[in-house]
């Protein structure tokens, strides 16, 4: 991905003025400011200046719709498109459709997977094989469309704490083979980019030409945290689909997101479950309209891009001081409760796990949405709590792990209330049993 993205002619941060801290405390204010906000992971963040863009798009299709329509949404759309091709080096625009979010473009796929059982090019007991840390929508849309068309889903068990890249290599090569046993065949792999609980930044080029050395037929990319996360270059991941949502890490109001699909014969197959007036004119004229609704947050990424290149370094920029910041705020977490991380810093991106003191005794999923809830309600901190079952044998395991985040607009104080909260809940003698009463 490359730094400096040229929009409107501008190649160079040189024409723009380079954002100052106040003027990043000004582009978030409409951020709740009693809530220590470092959960951008779940719903991502827009600012002032892309919501007032958004709102002059909306504006302009309620001024006069039909000119709306006719004149400039096409055009709008292809400029996302092109853009997004930029980013994610992509080799033509038609490899890109805009869509809603990475649920919608995991639909188009398993549809498209699904309709070939159907047609009996796929054989009852094919296979597709998935991570069992998959996003929980997608794991139920791989089971809606997958097993009810007669195929076989594998869920690839992945250790939680990792300790490296080769530990997630080792086991899904051997559910890759144990999943060939019997003549079966893999039809399709759904790889997490980045997993959402626990988070972990999956080694995909080694998993995608591991895929190719077994024979799976076609492999499908779910990088929903991915653009502005970690760098993207479709040519050298080499999956056949990837899709990721631009109002999670780049800075799109909800909901947007892309679905790139490798140009081949097969491509043409692929359509968008609402059925609308493009309907078979390729996917991305497809997804360009799926009705009357509000397209605006799909058409800001000129205005995204502006915003970007006024960071020093544009988005590389970004990227690498949230994970140098979100890393040393993990590590200053680790340290004043005494556990450890969930991942070695490399497979954090902006997103890190931080364990949780075994003291406040999270046995539960149920325990870790009290305590989430708890921290939310009382000490106005915002952050999702992952509950690790223990493994048989484990003396006092860590059960826990909490997901920071840093995105621009996190400050200091956002990671210091969180550590004070715990410590305050350790130092009174908490437990999550107690939070119900």
């Amino acid at each position: 991905m490359g730094s400096l993205v040229p929009v409107n002619g501008a190649t160079t941060q040189d024409s723009v003025k380079p954002i100052t801290p106040e003027e990043i405390r000004s582009e978030f204010s409409h951020h709740d400011p009693t809530v220590a906000r470092i959960n951008n992971g779940s719903f991502g963040c827009c600012p002032a200046s892309i919501v007032a863009a958004q709102q002059r798009h909306q504006l302009l299709f309620l001024r006069q719709p039909d000119y709306f329509y006719f004149n400039i949404l096409k055009p709008s759309i292809f400029e996302t498109r092109r853009l997004i091709q930029t980013l994610i080096n992509a080799d033509h625009p038609d490899e890109v459709s805009v869509v809603d979010n990475a649920t919608t473009a995991a639909a188009i796929v398993l549809q498209h997977t699904t309709w070939s059982f159907f047609s009996s090019n796929f054989q009852p007991g094919d296979a597709v094989i998935m991570l069992h840390y998959a996003y929980g929508a997608v794991k139920k849309s791989v089971h809606a469309y997958i097993s009810r068309a007669g195929g076989h889903v594998i869920e690839v068990h992945l250790p939680f704490p990792v300790k490296s890249s080769s530990d997630i290599i080792f086991e899904f090569q051997k559910a890759l083979r144990k999943g060939k046993t019997n003549g079966r065949k893999i039809r399709l792999a759904v790889i997490d980019h980045i997993t959402s609980m626990p988070c972990v930044i999956i080694p995909v080029k080694e998993l995608v030409r591991m895929c190719r050395e077994e024979g799976v037929d076609k492999i499908f990319i779910d990088g929903a945290h991915a653009i502005g996360n970690v760098d993207l270059d479709m040519k050298d991941i080499g999956a056949d689909f990837y899709t990721s949502n631009l109002h999670k890490w780049l800075f799109c109001p909800p909901s947007a997101a892309f679905l790139y699909c490798k140009m081949s014969e097969e491509s043409s197959d692929l359509h968008h479950p609402v059925v609308s007036h493009e309907y078979g004119n390729g996917l991305a004229m497809e997804s360009a309209w799926i009705g009357t609704r509000d397209y605006s947050s799909q058409l800001v990424l000129p205005e995204v891009m502006e915003f970007l290149n006024r960071f020093e370094g544009g988005i590389d920029g970004i990227m690498q001081r949230n994970h140098e910041a979100v890393v040393e705020k993990a590590e200053m977490l680790v340290k004043a409760w005494g556990t450890e991380l969930g991942t070695p810093p490399d497979m954090c991106s902006s997103m890190a796990m931080v364990g949780l003191p075994t003291c406040l005794a999270i046995k539960s999923d149920s325990d870790a949405l009290k305590l989430r809830a708890h921290l939310r309600t009382v000490f106005k901190v915002e952050v999702p709590i992952y509950y690790r079952a223990p493994v048989e044998g484990e003396i006092d395991p860590i059960t826990a792990y909490t997901r920071i985040s840093h995105q621009v607009y996190n400050v200091d104080e956002d990671y210091n209330r969180l550590r004070d909260a715990v410590n305050k809940l350790v130092k009174a003698g908490v437990t999550c049993a107690s939070l119900s009463k």
